[in-house]
């Protein structure tokens, strides 16, 4: 693995810039302030998006033109803040956001459009005020139904008469569900991806989720009783009938099992808890004074509180086992830590055990491990080293997913100790802040990453908040940057935050497939390239948003069509005098050059919408020569029907849309089985008797003829 990272020559200069031009095809408002975006919303830096949400609600409504008709300046002012509102929203943009300013966002302008005011005081963010129902996004989602916790979620849209008629009833049923599994809801109007990812096509649709089990939906009356019901058959809990019989033998058993009792006492006239209030204070406590809620509370409270672990038992407690810890300043205030006591069983299955540590009684362990404030951290059972901390949310669920995730996972928290500055293994590195939501974002996505290269590549994450003077030294001026070390190889990953992206990134720079070009090269390699040589180069700027969005698709090209086409790149702002010369005058300017023919310099330009790997790997085949053969009637009866080779052959028509598709997928085809099959086209529209008789109906139609002594 050592130095494997050295092949690309990296350069990167942070402080020059560059004009990346863009033809519009519509007009734009141009929408500047003297304010940044959080100050517009009255929000922190690190607002979540439900907090960002509910801040531009209450300025749109107070704001808004609707309300505002005497007031010149309103439809201005309201740009303003819904401009604000557009970028913080949006992950990505609101790092380009944090890292460039408003100068970063020059190539995704606000159109000047929004929505009534009805629509933010009737539609906008249904569920945002209720406690109980948790509105997840895609950052959130999996992390949340992968908890362990069992969840109800409502897919919604806000254009939808039918959500808004399900509203007050899905709110009364989370009331009624508290605490025994969550209530979501999904906004499928900000969060499309998301729900097409899931397979909603219509709203409302309700689902109920859980770990290891396919996702249930519920197709009865959308009442609360009925969804009480539904929602109660997927508590899997059990509320044992004790009796005479069997009373002691049942609860020695579980005493020798540590399993405590609630027993409910009651006569056949008295004052007993229902059958399903029983088993709702079951679900609750193994994973409303009859009040379920009320006798739940009073339990958790007596339950044992975590080991207690000190600094002399720290070293060996934390060497052999796999732990959760809360490290905390004092007495525990957090208005969950009756919850948090149902970790020990949800951890059960993965061998890890939950404890605290005092940071008053031990300041100095506490400062070694970079802890200030109460926290949580995984330790992974490798000592006092291999460790990460919780920068979530300190709710039950939240806790849970990190504890699943990272206890398997090869992230670890750095810090100036540990930190990769001159190893031979190769590290990415995630330079970051708590407070910045696109970080926590990238967190679970760094862990599955990691454990596709342990062994391969180390992970580790530094808080920018604790070691400003690290990241400093490295010039970091954006949350998340992610990097990666190689001895004195450094590459900066600024693709989406996503585990198979990231993946991808490491395997490109491992195995590059985009050559990187400069003036010399791109003569030699692409001007003076062999007859047989196709090139396909993408000259770009690294200040542009549409080049930065292409590069990661363009890798992914340069993948699917090794071997068939040479890929590569050159860096406009670089070499500025370069692509003058060459006639560039916008980014991304995608040209392919075919196979040389008395025009040496011909190339051909990409000018469709879609710049997608797969649709840029379409264009770019088109331009491969033919490998199959065009056939006739006469051809098609003398080689294919008489002859003696195996045949494939591609029924089609000229005017045919997946036709056209479908030709360089077929053209690959017949080149990987040259020599061993034949591959032959008919055109359908100039030889239909012939199409007729081979019985095709549909373009195109795919047909195999082997020869077997006989056709």
């Amino acid at each position: 693995m050592e130095g494997w990272l050295q092949k690309i020559d990296y350069v990167r200069d942070r402080k020059r810039t560059f004009v990346c031009f863009l033809i519009l095809v519509y007009l734009t408002a141009l929408v500047y302030t003297d304010k940044d975006f959080y100050s517009l919303l009255g929000v922190s830096k690190e607002a979540n998006s439900r907090e960002i949400r509910q801040a531009f609600k209450k300025l749109a409504l107070k704001l808004h033109p609707d309300k505002n008709p005497s007031n010149p300046n309103a439809h201005e002012e309201f740009l303003k803040i819904n401009r604000a509102y557009e970028v913080l929203k949006d992950e990505d943009l609101r790092k380009k956001y944090d890292k460039y300013g408003e100068k970063g966002l020059e190539d995704n302008q606000e159109r000047g459009q929004y929505e009534s005011w009805n629509y933010y005081r009737y539609d906008f963010g249904i569920y945002d005020d209720d406690p109980e129902i948790i509105t997840l996004d895609r950052r959130e989602f999996d992390a949340a139904v992968n908890s362990g916790e069992l969840w109800f979620i409502n897919f919604y849209s806000p254009g939808c008469s039918h959500c808004h008629d399900l509203a007050p009833t899905w709110r009364e049923f989370a009331k009624e569900m508290d605490g025994l599994f969550r209530i979501g809801a999904v906004n499928c109007g900000d969060d499309r991806m998301l729900c097409r990812m899931k397979g909603i096509k219509s709203y409302p649709s309700l689902y109920i989720f859980k770990s290891e089990m396919n996702p249930v939906k519920y197709f009865g009356e959308r009442t609360k009783d009925h969804l009480v019901n539904f929602a109660m058959q997927y508590v899997r809990s059990t509320v044992t009938e004790l009796w005479a019989g069997n009373f002691v033998n049942a609860i020695e058993t579980a005493f020798a099992s540590g399993v405590g009792w609630l027993i409910s006492f009651c006569s056949t006239t008295g004052d007993c808890l229902s059958s399903q209030t029983r088993l709702k204070l079951a679900g609750m406590l193994f994973l409303k004074s009859l009040d379920a809620k009320e006798i739940y509370m009073e339990i958790m409270h007596h339950l044992p509180d975590f080991e207690i672990l000190s600094a002399d038992s720290l070293k060996d407690r934390l060497a052999h086992h796999r732990w959760l810890l809360f490290f905390q300043f004092g007495k525990n205030e957090n208005s969950n830590v009756h919850d948090f006591k149902k970790l020990k069983f949800l951890l059960k299955k993965e061998h890890i055990q939950v404890g605290r540590f005092d940071c008053l009684s031990e300041p100095v362990t506490c400062r070694k491990f970079y802890v200030h404030q109460p926290s949580v951290a995984v330790f992974k059972g490798k000592g006092t080293e291999d460790y990460e901390i919780h920068h979530g949310k300190k709710i039950l669920y939240h806790i849970l997913a990190f504890a699943k995730e990272s206890v398997d996972s090869h992230v670890v928290t750095l810090g100036p100790q540990n930190f990769p500055d001159k190893e031979k293994e190769p590290w990415l590195v995630d330079f970051f802040t708590p407070w910045c939501p696109p970080c926590r974002a990238l967190l679970p996505e760094l862990r599955k990453a990691s454990k596709q290269l342990n062994g391969q590549l180390k992970f580790g994450t530094l808080d920018c908040t604790i070691h400003e003077g690290l990241c400093n030294m490295y010039n970091i001026q954006a949350y998340p940057t992610t990097v990666v070390f190689n001895q004195s190889s450094i590459h900066e990953y600024e693709g989406h935050h996503s585990a198979e992206e990231i993946l991808e990134f490491i395997e490109d720079l491992r195995n590059p497939s985009v050559i990187s070009l400069t003036p010399e090269t791109f003569n030699e390699l692409v001007k003076k390239r062999k007859r047989d040589e196709i090139w396909m180069v993408d000259f770009y700027s690294p200040w542009c948003r549409p080049c930065q969005m292409l590069m990661p698709e363009w890798k992914r090209m340069a993948r699917l069509l090794n071997g068939l086409i040479s890929v590569g790149s050159v860096d406009c702002q670089k070499y500025y005098s370069f692509c003058s010369q060459e006639q560039v005058k916008k980014f991304p300017d995608i040209r392919l050059y075919p196979l040389k023919s008395n025009t040496a310099h011909q190339y051909y330009t990409y000018n469709e919408w879609d710049r997608d790997a797969y649709s840029l790997r379409t264009w770019a085949l088109a331009y491969l020569p033919q490998v199959s053969i065009e056939l006739t009637p006469q051809t098609f009866n003398d080689k294919v029907l008489e002859g003696k080779d195996h045949w494939v052959v591609d029924f089609y028509a000229p005017w045919c849309g997946p036709c056209r598709n479908f030709a360089p997928e077929f053209e690959l085809l017949a080149r990987t089985i040259k020599g061993k099959v034949k591959a032959g086209k008919v055109d359908c529209q100039a030889h239909a008797y012939t199409c007729q008789n081979a019985g095709i109906r549909a373009y195109p139609t795919v047909k195999f003829y082997p020869y077997q002594g006989n056709k």
